[in-house]
């Protein structure tokens, strides 16, 4: 299957390319950026592929079947849409848009289009969070009445000054940055449940005086201006979220001061609870004979971004939907919207 990537920058080489690269069914015919220095560089350390600025000249190849998205936020709404009316096969990076608004036009066309539509949700294929899903589902922890979602971080602003902290861009800070993957674990977990009240709260604090801001290391660093960049985006988020099923709390932050890195998902039932630690194993809490047990399964964890590519492939072939196609996230995706609505309404949101 004959693919293009386009955006080439660290989601791309971290995690889209060289998955590409190791399934014998996908070949890349280009490397697409607005730098051209960037999409050269792919071509010369991949050994494959075209560089090229303009995705269009990417659609207009009648070769190619399918791209991945890995640009900023605030085009993916408009590759991904230009993508599927060209008839390509899309795997958009999380979020799927800077908006819910933007979101539902991506639907729309790939409802339109029939063609393939997923979003980099990329959890949804790892194997600590697919067990977790079979454990739920098959009632070892009872009902699940209540998960709490943390993603908490000393000082890990991301590009401060650029485009992960420019609300044009971005769309958000924390909360549709990494807010997004603790959301959908949830929802997927539980069933992806009918969701009905959302209340919450953004802070946009320690970012704000950039030039003073104090940090040890930080992401992306090379897109960062705390000269003359932007910081209007949340660095810490705070909510609370009633479903069908149970009733999600969470607290996040790319920055607290609070020395203390804390990424883990409580699920809370009656029968027992499980504590996911974001990207790494779980440990379940339950009662056995009249005794407290707790246990942690062991197994091998495969790269999820792979198992992610490779359903992507599989899919497009098969025509098997996926639980990260856009009908799914699309759910995920009217929750953050929710929470920044109500974060700047100060009130509850109704969604039932």
């Amino acid at each position: 299957m004959k693919v293009a990537v386009i955006g080439c920058g660290t989601i791309a080489n971290a995690a889209h390319i060289p998955s590409y690269m190791n399934n014998p069914e996908a070949e890349i015919v280009y490397f697409c950026d607005i730098i051209l220095e960037r999409a050269q560089k792919a071509v010369a350390q991949y050994g494959c592929g075209r560089a090229v600025t303009d995705y269009h000249e990417v659609l207009n190849d009648p070769q190619i079947e399918a791209v991945s998205v890995c640009t900023p936020n605030n085009v993916h709404a408009q590759i991904a849409i230009d993508a599927l009316r060209a008839g390509k096969h899309v795997l958009c990076e999380k979020p799927a848009a800077r908006t819910y608004a933007e979101a539902l036009e991506m639907q729309k066309v790939q409802h339109e289009t029939g063609r393939v539509l997923n979003i980099g949700v990329v959890n949804r294929f790892n194997d600590s969070v697919n067990r977790i899903k079979e454990y739920i589902d098959a009632g070892k922890l009872g009902d699940v009445h209540h998960v709490y979602a943390s993603f908490r971080a000393h000082r890990s602003i991301p590009g401060l000054g650029g485009a992960f902290t420019t609300k044009a861009i971005a769309g958000g800070g924390a909360l549709i940055d990494w807010g997004v993957h603790y959301l959908d674990i949830v929802m997927y977990c539980c069933g992806d449940p009918k969701v009905k009240t959302v209340t919450g709260e953004t802070f946009c604090k320690l970012g704000k005086d950039m030039k003073n801001y104090t940090y040890v290391d930080m992401w992306a660093e090379q897109s960062s201006d705390k000269e003359n960049g932007t910081y209007d985006v949340d660095d810490s988020v705070t909510g609370m979220i009633r479903t069908e099923g149970p009733v999600i709390t969470l607290n996040g932050a790319w920055a607290q001061n609070i020395g203390e890195s804390e990424t883990y998902i409580d699920f809370m039932g009656d029968k027992g609870g499980i504590r996911l630690h974001y990207g790494s194993d779980f440990t379940l809490y339950t009662t056995e004979n009249g005794a407290l047990v707790e246990y942690t399964p062991k197994f091998k964890m495969r790269d999820h971004f792979q198992n992610e590519i490779d359903a992507f492939i599989d899919c497009v072939k098969t025509g098997r939907k996926l639980p990260s196609h856009i009908d799914t996230v699309i759910i995920t995706a009217e929750m953050m919207q929710a929470i920044y609505d109500s974060a700047e309404q100060h009130h509850e949101i109704d969604l039932g």
